[in-house]
């Protein structure tokens, strides 16, 4: 029986970060994958995704030069797109494999479930360790209707050889909105059904309700508090039908009503692993109710994000955890969020709306679309929130623009070190550009604010 001081259930970033830290402090490392090594965001998650939307970004962007550019002759050549993205991301998943291996980590390819605390079966092939991690991520929920065998997820529509006339996404969740950014985009017909009027919770409503007004102007069509009752085929095609009677042919439907941790069949029944719906319940250093059990990554049962940075920082803090270099409980700094819709949304920190009943805050808006016009690439519509605290310190921001992702990175900085505009204006950043003019715009907002509570 082959015997491990550290096994990994599952191969995602919830997992190989740590392997290979432990593998390099000397510890002997397994992984198990019954899947795709890697896991979904390198294969059939974050990275396709980023890689497909690259060339709407471009169409976007060129959007806003309506008198410069004639953007209504450029289109991106779906079935073109598809064959780059295989090529780049197919092989992704050997070359990972590959170097798990030659760094010294053995994979083991199968299903594993949990025997004992100390013991994982392969498919039949018992492996033993002194400490285990669960990383075994989540999957795509399917709603229980009829023909819910009919509809698709996300990992199919990031497969999709030529792009459909006609899809119909079920939920108005980060997936759906993110696609739609792209089908629409392509000439599709494209439709949303959600069973509230609350699409994309976790964003900041006003932003949320200024995407969803630009989605219609481009041709998506919302259909809100509808609740999907059925999927049938119809020749080539599908009808969707709601409670409420309305009725939609469509050729593509596509569930994304969230997903759910893989949880089942991996034996944590049997040991008394504690779990609940939402995924396996751990204390403030990531261990089961078992403690030389593990868990990491969207697996968990929590309240922060569950993104993919998240899970390579429990994979580190695991890691150190192991190896006795942090005996303390995990301690998360401020998560940023990025909704990859066309254009974005992010957020980081305090909310609005937690600090609208707040009198320690301070809420102040930025349009800087309309205050940088051309610095900002014409994109007048690009607006951020910030929100301050008493000690004139950025604690949260949300962002609606093309470029939300790379400037909530720049402000994640800035909310973690508790920089104030004393501390900015001691640092030189290039010029021009427009993540400098970002930043001259939150300075002037904290002196006005300091001058006002003076």
């Amino acid at each position: 029986m082959k015997k491990f001081d550290v096994v990994f259930i599952g191969s995602g970033h919830a997992a190989w970060h740590a392997a290979l830290t432990l593998k390099h402090a000397g510890k002997s490392v397994a992984i198990i994958e019954k899947d795709t090594i890697a896991g979904t965001c390198t294969n059939y998650g974050c990275n396709a995704k980023i890689l497909l939307e690259g060339p709407y970004e471009v169409l976007e962007e060129a959007s806003h030069y309506p008198q410069i550019i004639e953007s209504d002759q450029l289109h991106v050549n779906w079935e073109n797109l598809m064959q780059y993205k295989k090529a780049v991301i197919n092989p992704l998943s050997n070359t990972l494999k590959s170097m798990f291996e030659q760094q010294g980590i053995e994979v083991i390819m199968g299903a594993g479930k949990l025997v004992d605390a100390h013991t994982i079966d392969v498919e039949g092939t018992p492996i033993q360790a002194d400490n285990i991690v669960i990383a075994t991520g989540q999957h795509s929920n399917k709603l229980d209707i009829e023909g819910s065998a009919l509809t698709h997820d996300s990992r199919d529509f990031l497969s999709l050889d030529k792009m459909p006339n006609n899809i119909t996404f079920i939920g108005a969740g980060i997936i759906s909105i993110e696609f739609a950014s792209i089908a629409i985009k392509s000439g599709a017909e494209v439709h949303v059904i959600h069973h509230t009027d609350k699409p994309l919770e976790g964003f900041n409503e006003k932003h949320i309700a200024k995407l969803i007004h630009k989605l219609e102007s481009e041709g998506v069509q919302f259909h809100f508090n509808e609740n999907v009752q059925s999927v049938q085929q119809a020749g080539n095609s599908y009808n969707v039908t709601t409670e409420s009677g309305l009725s939609i042919d469509t050729e593509y439907v596509l569930d994304a009503t969230g997903r759910k941790p893989n949880v089942q069949n991996i034996g944590l029944d049997e040991l008394g692993i504690e779990y609940s719906e939402k995924g396996i319940r751990v204390d403030d250093h990531l261990r089961t109710n078992i403690h030389n059990i593990y868990a990491s990554g969207d697996v968990l049962d929590k309240t922060i994000p569950k993104l993919t940075p998240t899970a390579t920082f429990e994979s580190n803090y695991i890691a150190s955890h192991i190896l006795g270099i942090n005996p303390n409980p995990i301690q998360y700094p401020a998560i940023p969020s990025v909704l990859y819709s066309l254009p974005r949304l992010s957020q980081i920190g305090v909310t609005v709306k937690e600090a609208e009943d707040n009198e320690a805050y301070t809420i102040k808006d930025i349009p800087f679309g309309k205050q940088m016009v051309f610095e900002y690439k014409n994109e007048i519509e690009a607006e951020m929130t910030i929100i301050l605290n008493a000690d004139k310190q950025l604690v949260g921001a949300e962002i609606y623009a093309d470029d939300a992702a790379n400037l909530i990175n720049l402000l994640t900085f800035i909310v973690n070190q508790k920089l104030t505009a004393k501390d900015l204006n001691q640092l030189i950043f290039a010029f021009p550009g427009s993540s400098s003019g970002v930043l001259d715009l939150l300075k002037s907002c904290y002196d006005v604010i300091y001058k006002k509570q003076r």
